[in-house]
């Protein structure tokens, strides 16, 4: 079963702790000083939060989560298929977790993650550079100088 990823920067990990606590009736399942996540059933969400130097306010990307590797390169070929270029990282250190991933934009320049998460990380880690949305997109935002990931 597939699991959708929303990941949001914000600018006060705490008072956003809060409200999102309040808001899913729930603590987060992981905590760092500068990342929490929840791993929601109600709805079937994976949802996290991270303050980090360099990127804007708001929705940092959206993602789908699966539960094996196989689900992973049918999910990245399906998107192949659609003719938009995916960048494939495996064994890679993000959010704290150890992930194989396929990242891709939609054609607005909106960043999309798909991923197959196999352990956990005691660093944070980080994103390649983004990947160029498609020619005469705008992207959903000003990109910052380097890209978190998760």
């Amino acid at each position: 079963m597939k699991r959708l990823h929303v990941h949001v920067a914000v600018d006060d990990l705490e008072t956003s702790i809060g409200f999102y606590s309040t808001l899913f009736a729930a603590g987060p399942s992981v905590v760092k000083a500068d990342y929490a996540k929840w791993m929601l059933d109600d709805p079937r969400v994976n949802f996290a939060i991270s303050a980090h130097e360099g990127r804007a306010s708001g929705v940092d990307h959206l993602g789908i989560q699966v539960e094996s590797d196989g689900e992973l390169r049918e999910l990245s070929g399906r998107l192949k298929a659609a003719g938009e270029t995916t960048r494939d990282q495996e064994a890679t250190t993000c959010c704290y977790a150890q992930s194989n991933k396929a990242w891709v934009n939609d054609p607005t320049g909106l960043r999309w993650e798909t991923f197959f998460t196999f352990g956990e990380s005691v660093t944070y880690g980080e994103d390649e550079p983004k990947i160029e949305a498609a020619p005469g997109a705008a992207p959903c935002r000003a990109p910052a100088a380097k890209t978190k990931c998760c």
